[in-house]
């Protein structure tokens, strides 16, 4: 049974629906993880580009994950998730950091870890929060049905903050403004694919018009399943789920929660057009309840 938040009727434009009257194609990021290798030549290329401040290098403490999440001054993040498989059959389930020269049990050969990788970045959602809520106009919707922000318009409200239900915007500390991914809109404008996927070595991340990305995810997920990949599925791809689809989106080997994705997103700010008119519904009939009361006030005091 489908929740009640879903869309259903034709896939929105976004693009059209911002006021473009004659947008061109929307595009996206399709990112395959199957085949990132964690080399983080999407995060350099994006800060490279873009000129966002260093992170500071610090030792988190996460595997080789320096850069720990999306933020203000990380718009692209590869996260590195360390995976024990089940160990064989009469073998302790033991790592490979686990284990020592004193343990009882040999450890687990290289192929009983795994590591889950992926390049994670704004979504650009179909149905986009932290623009319903801006009160400066500084989020926008591109004619390529991207979401963008413009840094001198921005006045560091920070409403659009928790309202993205995925948790990419971040305000900058020294100035209070927000930032995050733009889809290298520079580069779109010049027929130019985002600098991110430009850079991957091994296309995990790819950029084209959303519907051909879709096509193509979808025959990648067959084709993983057809080789024994039954784990294999898409995320953020359905114009049906909470957010209207996403304008990036993902085929993950495990679940959302393990990449630090929410399973089901919902953007709430996009009930309020409803909400708003039944607020104008009962505003007009309080209004004319309170008038038919003062009318029958006058009626009753001209009987006396």
């Amino acid at each position: 049974m489908k929740d009640r938040h879903l869309l259903s009727g034709p896939e929105p434009d976004p693009a059209r629906d911002a006021g473009h009257p004659e947008p061109p194609e929307r595009v996206g990021f399709f990112t395959d993880t199957s085949v990132c290798i964690g080399c983080k030549a999407c995060e350099v290329a994006c800060k490279e580009w873009n000129a966002i401040p260093e992170d500071g290098m610090p030792l988190s403490g996460m595997s080789y994950d320096n850069t720990q999440g999306l933020g203000a001054s990380t718009w692209r993040h590869v996260a590195f998730i360390e995976q024990k498989l089940p160990a064989p059959e009469g073998r302790t389930q033991l790592s490979l950091i686990e284990a020592t020269p004193t343990a009882p049990e040999p450890p687990q050969a290289p192929g009983d870890m795994r590591w889950l990788m992926s390049s994670d970045v704004c979504k650009h959602c179909t149905h986009a929060a932290c623009l319903d809520v801006c009160p400066t106009g500084s989020l926008f919707r591109t004619e390529f049905g991207t979401v963008v922000v413009q840094e001198d318009i921005c006045n560091g409200c920070g409403y659009c903050v928790p309202a993205c239900p995925y948790g990419v915007i971040e305000q900058r500390q020294h100035d209070g403004r927000a930032f995050k991914c733009t889809m290298c809109y520079d580069r779109l404008g010049a027929g130019q694919e985002p600098a991110c996927a430009k850079a991957c070595p091994t296309e995990s991340i790819q950029f084209g018009p959303l519907d051909e990305l879709r096509e193509r995810a979808a025959l990648r997920v067959e084709q993983l399943h057809e080789q024994g990949v039954e784990q294999a599925h898409l995320y953020g791809h359905d114009p049906n789920d909470g957010v209207g689809g996403d304008g990036a989106f993902f085929l993950l080997l495990d679940k959302p929660e393990v990449y630090g994705l929410p399973p089901d997103p919902v953007v709430a700010t996009r009930d309020l057009p409803a909400m708003w008119k039944h607020a104008g519904t009962a505003a007009l009939s309080l209004a004319g309840s309170i008038a038919l009361a003062f009318v029958l006030s006058g009626r009753t005091k001209e009987g006396r």
